[in-house]
């Protein structure tokens, strides 16, 4: 059956736009373990529980943290039994999660749940749709990077409104039961039946050119072995500068209404900036592709986290709706560069063969970023009496960020023969 439909899909174009579809799919499913989704839960949670709001974002940060550092296993995992596999065990596994969550009678049995959505959500099926995508794109993985992140947009779409209905006419526990039967919907049909791993079994290179049989050793597909890739200055410069993207892109996320009502907007004001942000990174990220797939990739790296310096530096110069309009703007291009960055870059310096392995420790330092950047501004904003000081100050980070890969970021050695540029 799944050779049939294959045999029938090809027959209307180049397979990989399939899979891609797939995996764009994949990520509107991990919305379950997305913070735009516990967002509306928060509150009924506390409530129902008996329980402040406060320990609900504690056990949930404490949960992010902890799964972090699953992500190398299963990163190893991904190289060793393929994307597909993998997303069918996760898909699976996140439906049941979501039932544990939905049954939690206590604070801990909450921050076990809140481990596994994250670590199976935010973090293994993200994980394994983007390497997915990467092996069945090359000269175009920029633009299908940011074609499968629309799917994250999606979520951010459609996750937060339908909890909240969910909530308001079943409760919350209900909610989490619709949630995993919608995941094990959208999940398990299509990766069991269209989805494959790799194009070279199939007779195909990235991108659709024809190349007969390749179904031979591993040896055939380049990349380098996690060891080798940390032996490189390209890892820790690409790790520093996505360390930056995640930490900073979550405060603006945690902080945004919060800073911006100070500065004098009212709530609902404020609240706006969500979807105009959204709008624009969905109109920006096929822009984003295009231009990661035309530029050397260390310029395009570099012009991301300029924008991400930008994005502070703005969020402290908003005073009325026409600023945080123009915040929005440029916070909504941020996101189309860190949501499309992450399964762009590592293919792109350190090959497809381990990607996996690389992607998955890579993603645990990132995910370490995500969870400090809150408190860590938050505690400076408590000592300095307010929020513009420290989001100046953290500008410099990506500043640097951006100045050392635009002069030092280059394609390892065992990669770099016959690459245009970097």
């Amino acid at each position: 059956m799944r050779q049939a439909a294959f045999e029938a899909l090809s027959a209307r174009g180049f397979f990989g736009w399939w899979v891609l579809g797939a995996a764009m799919l994949g990520m509107f499913a991990s919305g379950p373990g997305q913070s735009h989704t516990f967002s509306v839960f928060v509150g009924p949670i506390s409530a129902d529980l008996g329980v402040t709001p406060a320990s609900v974002a504690t056990a949930y940060a404490a949960a992010t943290l902890v799964a972090a550092f699953g992500l190398p296993f299963a990163g190893r995992l991904t190289d060793r039994y393929g994307p597909r596999r993998m997303m069918l065990t996760v898909g699976l596994l996140l439906g049941l999660a979501c039932l544990f969550f939905g049954a939690a009678a206590n604070l801990v049995m909450l921050g076990l749940g809140f481990a596994m959505l994250r670590f199976l959500g935010q973090g293994a099926t993200m994980l394994n749709c983007s390497n997915l995508v990467s092996q069945w794109f090359d000269r175009k993985r920029g633009f299908a990077m940011s074609l499968m992140a629309l799917g994250f947009a999606g979520s951010i779409a459609v996750h937060p409104p339908l909890g909240q209905w969910l909530i308001d006419n079943y409760g919350w526990r209900f909610a989490w039961v619709v949630l995993g039967l919608l995941t094990w919907a959208l999940v398990l049909p299509v990766f069991w039946l269209i989805v494959h791993d790799k194009p070279e079994p199939l007779g195909l290179d990235p991108d659709g050119a024809a190349s007969g049989p390749k179904a031979g050793p591993k040896g055939e597909i380049p990349g380098l072995t996690l060891k080798e890739a940390l032996r490189t200055p390209t890892f820790y410069i690409v790790l520093a500068g996505m360390f930056s993207i995640s930490m900073l892109v979550t405060v603006l996320h945690f902080y945004q209404v919060t800073v911006f009502t100070r500065a004098g907007l009212d709530a609902a004001d404020a609240a706006l900036v969500f979807p105009i942000a959204a709008a624009v990174m969905v109109a920006a990220m096929p822009l984003v592709g295009r231009l990661m797939d035309r530029i050397r990739t260390r310029f395009a790296f570099a012009m991301a986290l300029c924008v991400q310096a930008g994005s502070l530096l703005m969020a402290t110069a908003v005073g009325d709706f026409a600023g945080a309009a123009v915040f929005a703007a440029i916070f909504g291009l941020n996101n189309a560069f860190s949501m499309t960055l992450f399964g762009y870059i590592f293919p792109r310096y350190f090959g497809r063969r381990h990607l996996g392995s690389v992607q998955g420790a890579a993603q645990t330092v990132i995910v370490i970023g995500a969870s400090l950047g809150p408190p860590l501004i938050g505690f400076a904003a408590e000592a300095t009496g307010g929020f513009a000081g420290p989001l100046q100050v953290a500008a410099l980070f990506p500043l640097a960020c951006a100045l050392v890969a635009a002069l030092f970021l280059r394609t390892p050695a065992p990669l770099a023969e016959g690459r245009p540029g970097d």
